[in-house]
């Protein structure tokens, strides 16, 4: 039985979602280091300039920056370096057929423990053009401005 329960988010990478027109997501455990997993323990992660990759048959996390834990010494890891994430064989095809269609990338979206195991959550993603993006903006905008004016609405009626 794990010594912890439930999930605690270390890092999540919440420009993808403006970047990134999300599709399929994935949950896949990491092959860490002891200094990487008392370092996320900590709370120090970040995944803005990471990504995802299929080589071999097997997938990588990439450019994903795990600072080197203050407590550690020489058995230190380097900071950006590519860790193995442990997939099913079929869901490794899958997400290899997906990406070979073509404008599609593999990005992390959070990193987190559940039950005590790290975990990352990793996203098939077309990216946005800047006319995209804006306008993604502004609908934000219109249902904020509408969910604003139906409250001033509803406690005008009180």
């Amino acid at each position: 039985m794990p010594r912890e329960r439930g999930e605690k988010v270390v890092a999540s990478n919440r420009k993808a979602r403006h970047d990134y027109s999300i599709g399929d997501t994935y949950e896949a455990g990491m092959v860490l280091s002891g200094t990487e997993v008392k370092s996320l323990r900590a709370g120090r992660a970040s995944l803005i300039d990471g990504y995802a990759f299929i080589e071999g048959g097997e997938m990588w996390l990439d450019a994903v920056h795990i600072p080197e834990y203050t407590a550690g010494t020489w058995t230190n890891h380097p900071p950006r370096r590519k860790r193995k994430l442990l997939l099913h064989k079929q869901e490794i095809v899958k997400i290899s057929h997906k990406t070979k269609e073509g404008g599609y990338t593999l990005i992390p979206l959070r990193i987190y423990f559940l039950d005590g195991r790290a975990k990352v959550e990793i996203a098939v993603a077309k990216g946005k053009k800047e006319f995209d993006k804006r306008q993604t903006l502004r609908e934000r905008q219109d249902k904020r401005e509408s969910d604003r004016a139906m409250s001033a609405r509803r406690n005008l009626g009180d």
